[in-house]
C-alpha cells in the first residue's frame, strides 16, 4: 500500500514523498527501503514540562 501511495504521488507529479517512521523498528524500516525510501534525516522530539 506504501509503495502504490507513493507511486502514485510520483505519477501525478509530486517532488518528493516523504515517510517518517519509527527507529525503534528495524523490520519496517527495512521494508521501506527495499521499496525505495532511503534515510536522510534522524528526528528527536523532547518535551519539556514546566516545573510545579
Amino acid at each position: 500500500m506504501t509503495a502504490a501511495a507513493a507511486r502514485w504521488a510520483l505519477d501525478a507529479g509530486a517532488a518528493e514523498v516523504v515517510l517518517f517512521t519509527d527507529l525503534a523498528n528495524p523490520v519496517s524500516n527495512a521494508i521501506y527501503q527495499r521499496i525505495g525510501f532511503e534515510p536522510v534525516a534522524d528526528l528527536v522530539r523532547i518535551d519539556f514540562v514546566a516545573a510545579p
